[in-house]
């Protein structure tokens, strides 16, 4: 095992999933581990082309090799026979593939340390090593199956938190990761890729990177706010920040984007009942405040920007 094992090369045994979205064609990769930062290996994509999860005695050079060989023309099968061909590590490795037509490939090397396992549905895979017992594989693909009318982020974290309700990695837990990439690649790659959240050193990974998952979501309703400010639809970006806000009720953005725009809405009074609370936890939004009518986020009356700035 020393001779295929480098120092520089992390021992992320772990557990972790591959799928695409069969409505939308977005692929996923996830992974919680007892290692840190185990997404800067574990986990790669790429919008078009499929996801890679590379993990037990880690060659990191399956993630970018891997989604060159798919993007090659390769299926998921092909790329992984063409990986381990070339590796003396393949008894340690557990590898999945996953293409951007579905297909997936699995490999779980002889020598990874138990209990180590892998699973494949439905344009989906699970994988795992060094467990606490040999259910890990299976409780991942029945939460997966059965959590199908979930958002598909959501989906796919239901797998890993199956997986640790099954006893997870015999080491106990410390990071996790989910990447989402679409399905197919656009002429904005910024946009590709949809979802890459980490969390990298934790006590409760999974409950961590959930409460991340809900803070994407909320944005998300911010995002859609702040384009219809930019459209001037102020009915539509109150429903926005009213979304985003019911999510995460404490926090200070969401609350106080809503009542900008209720005060662009001639909804003042409404607006100073928000802002109170606001500016008196941190003033630094009052001053802020100030400085919105200058590039026209704030179109109050003289009078009215006097009597929000006196709260």
């Amino acid at each position: 095992m020393a001779q295929v094992y480098r120092a520089a090369d992390p021992l992320a045994h772990t557990f972790s999933i591959v799928a695409r979205d069969p409505q939308t064609g977005d692929m996923a990769v996830a992974v919680q581990s007892h290692w840190f930062s185990v997404g800067t290996s574990v986990s790669w994509g790429e919008a078009g082309v499929g996801v890679v999860a590379t993990q037990s005695f880690t060659n990191k050079s399956f993630g970018p090799r891997g989604l060159a060989l798919l993007k090659s023309g390769k299926t998921a099968q092909q790329a992984l026979d063409e990986l381990l061909r070339t590796d003396e590590g393949r008894d340690v490795r557990q590898v999945a593939i996953l293409d951007a037509q579905g297909r997936v490939a699995t490999h779980t090397g002889s020598k990874c340390i138990d209990m180590a396992g892998q699973q494949q549905g439905n344009q989906f895979s699970v994988q795992a090593n060094m467990m606490l017992n040999n259910t890990v594989p299976a409780a991942m693909a029945k939460a997966y199956e059965q959590n199908a009318k979930l958002p598909f982020a959501e989906r796919v974290v239901a797998a890993l938190e199956a997986a640790q309700a099954a006893g997870g990695d015999i080491r106990g837990r410390q990071s996790a990761a989910i990447l989402i990439v679409r399905g197919k690649a656009t002429d904005a790659p910024w946009t590709d890729r949809l979802l890459d959240l980490r969390v990298d050193d934790s006590a409760e990974p999974l409950k961590e990177l959930a409460r991340l998952l809900r803070l994407h979501r909320a944005y998300e309703h911010m995002n859609a706010g702040d384009l219809a400010v930019e459209k001037n639809d102020v009915p539509g970006a109150i429903r926005e920040y009213q979304a985003a806000e019911k999510l995460f009720p404490d926090n200070l953005e969401m609350k106080y984007w809503h009542a900008i725009s209720l005060a662009n809405k001639q909804q003042v009074p409404a607006a100073l009942k928000m802002l109170q609370p606001i500016f008196k936890q941190d003033p630094n939004w009052r001053t802020l405040t100030q400085r919105l009518p200058k590039v026209g986020l704030l179109t109050v009356s003289d009078a009215e920007l006097k009597q929000i700035l006196a709260l």
